[in-house]
Order: C-alpha cells, then sequence, then structure tokens
C-alpha cells in the first residue's frame, strides 16, 4: 500500500503544502520588511530571527509533554488559526506605520509560540496517519511538497514584494495558515493513546533519557544542534549579503533561495533510495558533507561581480544554493523518518520537542551572533566561520557511530 492510499494523510499532506506556500513568501517578505522597509540592519535580521525561535528555548521541553497529553489535531488548528491571525496583525501594524522592531519581535514571539506547538504535534501526527514501515516515504512526501514551496516560494514572494510590498505579501501566509487549519480539522485519524498525567519534571526527564541515551540519537541531536548553530548564522547573513553586498533587489533574491528549494526537490526525490541502497546513516552523513563547499560557492560571487556583469554572480549564489538545498533534501526525510520510527508513541511529542528546542535554542544564538559578525567584521568573515563549523559538523557525522544507522523492526 501506498501512502497517497491513506486519504487522511492525503488531506493533512495537503494541508502542510499549503502552509509551506506562505511559509517561503514569509521568509522573503519578513527579511525584506526589515531591511528595506524598516531600514533595518544585519543584526535587526538577526533578532528578528531568533524572537521567532526563542518560545522553543523557554517552552520547549514543557510542550512536549503537554502536547503527548492533548488531541493533536485540535492543537494544530488553533495554532494554524491563531498563526494566520498574528500576520494578518503584523500587515495591519505595516501598513498604519506603527510596526517597529519592538512590536515585530513581540508579535513573531508569539507566532514562535504557536508554531513551537505546532510543530510537536505535526510530527507526532503523522504516525497516526500511516502505518510504521511507511513513515519514511510519507515524510519524504511531506519533504518534497516543502520543497517544491521552497522552490516556488521565494520566487513568489519576491514578485508579490516588488508588486503588493512586504506587508501584503505577509497577508498570504496569513490566509494559508487559516485555510491549513480549516482544512486538518476535517482529517479523520486514529488517535494514540494519551500520556497518564504525572510530574511534569519527571516527564521532561523521560524524553531528555531517550534522546540523550539512544545509541544513534544522541549522536545525531549533538551533531544536529551544532548543525543549526552554523545553519542559523549562514542563513542570517546571506539574505542582508545578497540584498546588500551584492546588490540584488527582492526578485533577484527570491530566485536565489528558490534555487535551494529546486535543490531540494531533486535531494528529497533521491531520499528513499539513498537510504535504502546505502542505509540511512551514510546517506545523511553525505548529505551533511556537502553543506561547507555549497557555502564556498555563494562565497565565490563577490569576486564575480567585481569583475563581469551581475548575472555571473547570480550563478554562483545559485549554484551554492541548489547544493544546500540538495544535502537538505536527501537527510530531511530520513532523519525525520528514522527519529519516528524508533521512538514509541508516547514518547513522541516529548522527542520532537526536546530536539526542537535545542536547535531553535542554538538559532536563538547563532542568529544574532552571525547578524554582528557580519556588522562587525564583514559579511565574508562571517560565512567563513559557518563554513568551518558546518565542515566540522560534516566531518563529526560522518566518522561518527551514527553512520551505521538503519530503520529495523527489532530497533522500536
Amino acid at each position: 500500500m501506498k501512502v497517497r492510499d491513506h486519504k487522511s494523510f492525503v488531506r493533512f499532506w495537503t494541508a502542510s503544502t499549503t502552509s509551506n506556500f506562505g511559509t517561503y513568501i514569509t521568509t522573503i517578505a519578513l527579511q525584506v520588511l526589515v531591511v528595506v522597509n524598516m531600514g533595518g540592519s544585519a543584526v535587526d535580521v538577526g533578532w528578528v530571527s531568533a524572537s521567532r525561535w526563542l518560545p522553543y528555548v523557554l517552552l520547549g521541553l514543557i510542550a512536549g509533554v503537554l502536547v503527548d497529553r492533548f488531541h493533536l489535531k485540535t492543537v494544530l488548528v488553533v495554532t494554524d488559526m491563531g498563526r494566520g491571525i498574528i500576520f494578518a496583525f503584523i500587515c495591519l501594524f505595516a501598513v498604519t506605520g506603527v510596526l517597529s522592531i519592538g512590536w515585530l519581535m513581540i508579535l513573531l514571539l508569539l507566532f514562535g509560540a504557536m508554531s513551537l506547538f505546532n510543530d510537536a504535534a505535526h510530527q507526532s501526527f503523522v504516525p497516526q496517519l500511516v502505518p510504521r514501515p511507511l513513515l519514511t516515504r510519507a515524510y519524504a512526501r511531506l519533504e518534497q511538497s516543502a520543497a517544491v514551496a521552497e522552490t516556488s516560494g521565494p520566487a513568489i514572494g519576491g514578485g508579490l514584494v516588488s508588486w503588493i510590498g512586504a506587508p501584503f505579501a505577509l497577508l498570504i501566509d496569513a490566509v494559508s495558515y487559516l485555510f491549513s487549519g480549516v482544512l486538518i480539522a476535517t482529517v479523520k485519524h486514529q488517535p494514540s493513546d494519551k500520556v497518564k498525567a504525572g510530574p511534569l519534571g519527571q516527564q521532561i526527564k523521560e524524553g531528555l533519557q531517550w534522546v540523550y541515551q539512544h545509541q544513534y540519537l544522541r549522536t545525531l541531536a549533538l551533531n544536529t544542534h551544532a548543525w543549526f548553530f552554523f545553519h542559523s548564522m549562514t542563513m542570517t547573513v546571506l539574505v542582508s549579503f545578497f540584498l546588500i553586498e551584492l546588490g540584488f533587489d527582492a526578485s533577484l533574491l527570491g530566485f536565489a533561495l528558490a534555487a535551494a528549494g529546486v535543490g531540494a526537490v531533486a535531494g528529497t526525490s533521491l531520499s528513499s533510495r539513498a537510504g535504502d541502497r546505502f542505509g540511512i546513516g551514510r546517506a545523511m552523513a553525505f548529505s551533511r558533507i556537502l553543506y561547507a563547499p555549497a557555502v564556498v560557492l555563494i562565497t565565490l560571487a563577490p569576486a564575480a561581480i567585481n569583475s563581469d556583469p551581475q548575472n555571473i554572480a547570480i550563478i554562483f549564489a545559485v549554484v551554492g544554493q541548489l547544493l544546500y538545498g540538495f544535502s537538505m533534501g536527501i537527510e530531511g526525510p530520513l532523519e525525520m523518518g528514522y527519529r519516528q520510527f524508533v521512538t514509541p508513541s508516547h514518547l513522541q511529542g516529548r522527542m520532537n520537542t526536546t530536539l526542537r528546542s535545542i536547535n531553535r535554542s542554538a538559532v536563538v544564538i547563532g542568529a544574532p551572533l552571525g547578524g554582528a559578525i557580519a556588522d562587525g567584521l564583514g559579511f565574508l568573515t562571517a560565512l567563513s566561520i559557518s563554513i568551518a563549523g558546518l565542515g566540522l559538523c560534516g566531518l563529526w557525522f560522518s566518522l561518527s557511530t551514527m553512520r551505521k544507522a538503519q530503520i529495523k523492526e527489532d530497533e522500536i
């Protein structure tokens, strides 16, 4: 049986794809709003990005326990609706001229809290829609649609920002979240057993022990935490790098960012086959090695723009983004499928939020730090530090026991 034969999953997949398109439009619209409309710096971009992920630091472990206790579909619907309303307010405040960096950070804190619970429920909901042997393929479908959204979303977002402005582009994302919430409300599923209420500290401890004492999850978690730190530095610096250093307008920025989505589409298309042929651990190790060379290619763009027309610089930016997205596409479904497969259902929420909360904590530190380094020492210095960090993560992963990880029935 194939994943598309599970009608509830297909409906959930459609809802996720819709909100993903809005999210990638927002990725460019928010950053253009800060840099262009509000005259912000790379540091401002970093702080705005960090504010979105701060709830993961403050509430992540608690959210995992709560999500394991609640009805997942209700959590998904309420948080999607809430996120849509928040973006509608950001648009309203921006249009009326009362939006400041501070207010934007406050609204994104609320958005981040909604996203925290939504992410935990979203990842834990999939095992209720498809059998465990189909999890990797189900996540591959979700990653593929996300990759398509990543491919076209920034390009569409760039066009929308140029046409109707960043605030109204954000309104598109608001509508996508509202539509997603309505659609998920119609999904039929088989709920898993809820976790019995108990001491909050003990249940948090159980989630931490599962992740950091597991033979392979421990290495995967620690390496991914470090990867997120350097990834957040890279992504924070790249937007300002493209806009300021290379002089891209919103349309060119969207085109460059969309290239990562094209690479991700290719990566997710090959992900399951790579995992089956080489093993999940080895396929993921291969993908993590590719991140550093991808950023190196992007750093070559300024030299090209100094000696050749701007379209030569775009080539370096696009190829680097393609390779970066391809790496993410290969490893995304494999990582998610493996994590969900080896984790018992009563620990799914806690496992997901344990990993996400620490990963996002790395973003909260890495994003503003990357912006500060870029403002103080230059974009290329900040990107060089990111390259070194991503390279070390790839080497560490490749030499670790995680490269031997496989999906086997006896691992449950």
